[in-house]
């Protein structure tokens, strides 16, 4: 890389504007994630310790026309059922929680940025941090949205702007080196 190519660098003023709009952007919606499963855990976690005091009461003495050897297995293996269950649960309870965060996220990707956000940064981002902007906004009909945002900030993080002038390089090098060519390929 070349040590003038060093000023033209999305710097680390830009990442921290971007960081400090999404976290306007998405504060809200990553509380009531937090809280629904705050809730959540501590409702389960009463109701798990009720699940298995019940099972822990259960009386095995009316089936004794079992035998007392199948009593005995079924009073044996009563914890391991109940915890079974307990798991069984955990796991369907963490799958809708994930769900429902995951709707939570795309809903919040979805939303559209404020004209207000949009002028503060594009006032207050360098030029290399801004054309990565325009580069994670894909469809310029639509208004920028929390998502585009957050994919510049990702790209931000991972040098997108070094990948963006070596395109602009390569595309420059080989629009360059295509005339010859054209030329040499009419020729016998």
């Amino acid at each position: 890389m070349k040590p003038d190519s060093q000023v033209h660098q999305p710097t680390g003023q830009d990442r921290a504007l971007m960081r400090n709009a999404l976290l306007k952007l998405t504060a809200v919606q990553k509380i009531i994630c937090a809280a629904v499963i705050i809730i959540t855990a501590l409702i389960w976690y009463d109701l798990l310790k009720r699940l298995v005091a019940f099972g822990r009461g259960i009386d095995y003495g009316g089936l004794h026309a079992l035998g007392g050897q199948a009593i005995a297995l079924l009073k044996q293996y009563n914890p391991f059922f109940w915890w079974a269950v307990v798991a069984l649960c955990t796991l369907i309870i963490a799958y809708f929680l994930y769900g429902f965060v995951q709707a939570m996220q795309r809903r919040s990707r979805a939303r559209v940025v404020s004209e207000e956000t949009i002028a503060l940064l594009a006032g207050r981002l360098s030029e290399p941090a801004r054309e990565v902007l325009r580069w994670a906004w894909n469809d310029h009909r639509e208004p920028v949205s929390v998502g585009d945002l957050q994919r510049a900030y990702n790209e931000l993080r991972h040098g997108r702007y070094d990948r963006i002038t070596l395109a602009r390089r390569h595309q420059a090098l080989l629009s360059s080196a295509s005339e010859p060519i054209a030329v040499r390929a009419g020729t016998p």
